[in-house]
Formats: structure tokens, sequence, C-alpha cells
């Protein structure tokens, strides 16, 4: 029988102690509009934001109350990652668009640190750059090409960091060398959720939470809506659920995996044992197949550690203490310090593997953002907003596509495969392991 977590331990995000969401009073349905949207996260946010100050008529609908999913549960980490190397995009797609998507992710993450402070969003911003750690000197040398193609290509600040000097930026033994870019930061993810649905609230847009779409459909003169609450009429509708994608969508719900991501926060550490372990206080992360971020809260406290959890249902104690097993690799002397809190939201990933915009009838997409949400979410909402708009020149994007990623074979929902993947992965990174040099 599966363990599940102590009491002791808080299954809620580290990010809800000390972020107040809005109150939303419940809003009359209306049975026409120009937009309807489904899912409150930071996507649907920026889309109704974007669209309601054009002056569109806009109703966005969550299952749930708004920002309790993944938009309020991830890392903090304004990486704004695509998963596929240069190479394998380059592959793909060609060089030119390989190009344009990497750098359209330094464009959405400046554009977003223009958005919370035009907006005053306090979202305890932290601009520290990020470390990525290199388990073996092969990977380090991917790591130093890639920093070159970074400052050279595309102006970022980004240089390789070399064995000997790895101690200068985290406490640890475990990576072989890495990279620092500069344009990758940190921040509280729940309260720039709560800054983005107080602007969309004050913005005009009608939000209704707690309110399940429960199906749609395309006609001639646009979409019908069925919600909990009745029908919605909307000449456009906006789909941007992302890893909470459920049956309302068979279609869609068959092309995104709902993978499970978990975080642990360790109990406060004195400011010596943080100076030693971070000692540049920056956001961190590796090279493994099952990735591991982490980061020192906003306010230097804690460890917040997170990897893919593993598993499909419940909230089992082993993911919990795999993180922490984890975390004792990187950080020996952490082994047996006290968790306060394991929480775990849902990724959406799929064939493609990096976020996407693409239409179907009169609905438009914008989902599969494999972990990497907090940046691209909100500038494909944005995006997609001025499709709707009609502004060609500002809706442009390397990630709008003319198709949909492919379904995955034998998946109706249910990811009866995780378990199996994360096993492959898992080994991949012990012969990972087994490559190291000295």
């Amino acid at each position: 029988m599966k363990q599940s977590l102590p009491i002791s331990i808080k299954s809620t995000p580290y990010w809800w102690d000390d972020c107040i969401f809005p109150q939303l009073p419940e809003r009359q349905l209306e049975k026409t509009c120009d937009v309807a949207i489904v899912g409150g996260g930071y996507t649907g946010l920026s889309a109704a934001i974007e669209l309601a100050r054009a002056g569109k008529h806009v109703q966005l609908f969550d299952r749930q109350m708004i920002g309790r999913a993944a938009s309020s549960r991830n890392g903090g980490m304004a990486s704004g990652s695509i998963r596929p190397g240069r190479n394998d995009l380059i592959r793909r797609f060609g060089t030119d668009r390989a190009n344009d998507i990497l750098a359209e992710g330094h464009a959405a993450r400046q554009d977003l640190w223009r958005f919370i402070e035009a907006e005053n969003v306090n979202c305890d911003g932290t601009h520290t750059g990020a470390f990525e750690g290199a388990m073996n000197a092969e990977e380090n040398e991917d790591l130093r090409r890639h920093a070159d193609f970074l400052k050279e290509r595309l102006g970022i600040e980004a240089y390789s960091v070399d064995r000997p000097d790895v101690h200068d930026y985290i406490g640890s033994d475990l990576y072989r060398g890495g990279m620092v870019r500069m344009d990758i930061h940190g921040l509280q993810p729940a309260k720039l959720l709560a800054g983005m649905l107080r602007i969309a609230a004050a913005s005009g847009a009608v939000l209704h939470e707690n309110a399940a779409v429960l199906n749609f459909a395309s006609d001639a003169a646009g979409v019908r809506v069925s919600t909990q609450r009745g029908q919605v009429r909307a000449k456009k509708l906006i789909i941007c659920t992302d890893g909470y994608t459920d049956g309302f969508d068979p279609w869609l719900r068959r092309r995104l995996v709902p993978v499970r991501s978990r975080i642990i926060a360790t109990e406060p550490l004195p400011k010596q044992v943080m100076d030693r372990l971070m000692p540049k206080r920056m956001m961190y992360d590796d090279t493994r197949k099952l990735s591991y971020y982490y980061r020192p809260a906003p306010d230097g406290s804690r460890i917040l550690f997170g990897g893919r959890d593993g598993t499909t249902e419940g909230d089992p104690l082993a993911p919990t203490a795999h993180l922490r097993t984890e975390l004792a690799r990187l950080f020996p002397e952490l082994a047996n310090i006290g968790i306060t809190h394991s929480w775990f939201g849902y990724v959406a990933m799929h064939r493609d593997m990096i976020p996407r915009i693409f239409s179907r009838d009169n609905a438009i997409y914008a989902t599969g953002y494999c972990g990497s949400g907090i940046v691209w979410a909100r500038w494909l909402g944005k995006k997609v907003a001025m499709k709707v708009l009609g502004n060609e020149e500002q809706a442009r994007s390397a990630f709008d596509f003319d198709h949909a990623p492919k379904a995955v074979p034998l998946y109706r929902g249910r990811p009866w495969f995780i378990p199996i993947v994360y096993s492959m992965y898992a080994r991949h990174d012990r012969r990972t392991l087994q490559r190291r040099t000295t």
C-alpha cells in the first residue's frame, strides 16, 4: 500500500502561504460574447487582458478557482526553455525557424519583465541569472557551444563554467562544469497570477471560476460553448488548458500528456549554509533527462527543489522521498533536512516538445509548454489575442504552426505509460553518470 505524505508536510504550494488571491464575485453568464476563453492560467488571463483592453467582450471559464493550477504551482523560474536542442530544432524545422524559436524566447522574457514593471505587479522578481550544471565532460562541451551561440547570435550574456569554478556558483561536487545565462530570472508565480487576475478583472473581462466547459462546437456563426452554467455563443474560442485538459476537448486531450511536476521546500536554513550552497542565489537546473530544477526562496531562507513526479494518481510519499534523495545527492549536508512542503502540478508534454499555437475551425489553441510556462504561457496568450484582433505584425510568432501536434498513439487521457518513460529516463541518467570523467 502506498504511503501518503506525513501530516507535518503541507501538500499545498509554498507560494500560497504568502499570496492572497483576489476574491471574484460570481458573474451572470452572458449568452453571447466576442471571445470565449477556456483556462484561467497565465495564457488565458494574458489573452483576456489584451482583448478586453482592445474593446472585445470576453468571457473566461475555469473549472476550478482561477489560478490554482499550474500557474501558481510551478517553480517560479522564468526560463522560457525549449526542450529540444538547437541541432534537433534545425533538423526538424530548418535553421531559420530554429534560430527564430530561440530568439523569441529572449524577446518573451524581456516582454514579461516589461509587463510586470508597467503593471506594477509585485511578484518578488529576482534578476540573478541561471546556472545549468553538466553531468559529464561531453555535456559540458555542449553547454560551452550553446553559450557561444547565445552570446554571438542572440546577444544574451552567457558563458561556460569550467569545473574548477563551479563552486563559485553552487556548493556541490555533482557537476563537471556548466553554463550561466543572465537572461533567466526568478519570481513568485502565485503573486504573478494574482496580479494578472486583478488586471484582467479591471480590464473588463468577465471571469467565471468553478465553471467547467463541457463541450463546444464550431459552426458558420462562430462557436457554441456549453458550460456548467449554460450555453454561450462566441465568435472565437481560445483554448489554453495545457496540462489540465479534460474531456471537454477529446481531440486536444489525445495530443497533450499531463505529467506531474513536484516541488519540495526545505525548512529554513542558516544564512551561512545558503551562502555556501547557493552563493549567487541563482536559478538552477542540469542536463539530466529526468531534469531537476531548484532555486532559493525569494527571501533566501530555504531551497525549493523540483522534478518530474513519475506518478499518475494520489499523493504518495515516494516522489517526495525521491526528491529528498536527489537533493542530498546534490548537497550531501542536507540529507537529513526537514521538508515543510511537497506539492505537484501538471505540465503538458506532446510529441513536438515545443510550445504551440494552432487553429481548428473557430478555435485557437495556445498550449504545450512542456514545463516552461511562466514565460511562454503569458507570451502565447498575448499572441493569440493579437491573432483574434487581426494584428498580423504583433501576432507573428515562430510557435504559430498550421497544424497541431500529432496524437499520441494508444492514449485517450490516462497516461498509463508515464512510469515506463520515467524508468527509461532514469536508466539514461545512470549511464550518463557512469560516463563522468575527472
